[in-house]
């Protein structure tokens, strides 16, 4: 039997944040159908694998939706070491190192929470898609893209608030989702966003800590600091405490875990 967690990530209250599974494994299958079984049968954005590697505190990762394998995924990561230091499995350790598709990845316990080091994913002017305009219902001013997503600033928070994309439309879209932002009108938040990846089977992402290694270092430009606090406006809401750091950006969040249970099958 296989211990899983839901874990929700990026709030300190339950029902808020980003749900994920985590599934701790002992090795991984020879093939992959079994982990996209499991990722569909938990129907969240995301279901982390972990499985323990040669030295302390060294874990393989990799994360799947219920349609496909990502290359990254934070809000899961947050959840991976909330579970590894909640269970009790790494409970000595201070600071979790995953090995990923995006390279290493740390995650340090803090006083109250959990500290993510993430590469910066900057991101780069682009032609926009035809299609992009009729699925957001507006012209964007300008649009950027890095290898994972496009992103555009909308004109303000009540048009973010109020944004409907049609994601018939924005699933044509050549990029693993659409990143849509803008200044906070709070002046707790330095900036606010929403995020989509109707290809990847996630109409909209709760909270998505990948997308903030785009979204930092585009702020970063805009408003000539490198500390933001973050807040992502999805249904569920989730604050986001972030800092740049040459090539990195460092994610704060906390987390609650929901369930234990075990994989029979």
């Amino acid at each position: 039997m296989i211990p899983i967690y839901t874990v929700d990530a990026f709030t300190s209250v339950p029902f808020a944040g980003n749900p994920a599974a985590v599934c701790i494994l002992q090795e991984f299958p020879s093939d992959d159908a079994w982990l996209k079984k499991i990722a569909a049968e938990m129907n969240l954005s995301e279901t982390a694998f972990l499985c323990p590697m040669e030295g302390s505190g060294n874990y393989q990762l990799r994360w799947f939706t219920p349609e496909k394998e990502v290359d990254l995924c934070g809000h899961a990561t947050l959840a991976s070491a909330k579970v590894l230091w909640e269970s009790g499995v790494a409970y000595r350790i201070e600071q979790l190192r995953f090995h990923t598709k995006s390279g290493l990845l740390t995650a340090k316990r803090l006083d109250g929470g959990i500290e993510l080091n993430f590469p910066a994913e900057p991101v780069v002017p682009c032609t926009a898609p035809p299609q992009l305009e009729e699925a957001i219902g507006f012209k964007p001013q300008a649009v950027y893209r890095n290898r994972m997503d496009m992103l555009i600033e909308a004109d303000h928070e009540q048009a973010l608030r109020e944004l409907k994309p049609d994601f018939r439309l924005l699933k044509e879209i050549p990029a693993r989702g659409l990143i849509v932002t803008c200044r906070s009108d709070n002046p707790d938040y330095d900036f606010v966003s929403r995020c989509f990846y109707p290809s990847l089977g996630i109409n909209e992402d709760p909270v998505t800590g990948s997308a903030h290694c785009a979204l930092a270092p585009y702020w970063q430009e805009k408003l000539n600091k490198k500390q933001f606090t973050a807040l992502q406006l999805s249904a569920r809401t989730g604050v986001l405490k972030l800092r740049l750091t040459d090539n990195r950006v460092h994610i704060q969040g906390q987390a609650v875990i929901m369930v234990k249970g075990l994989l029979l099958h």
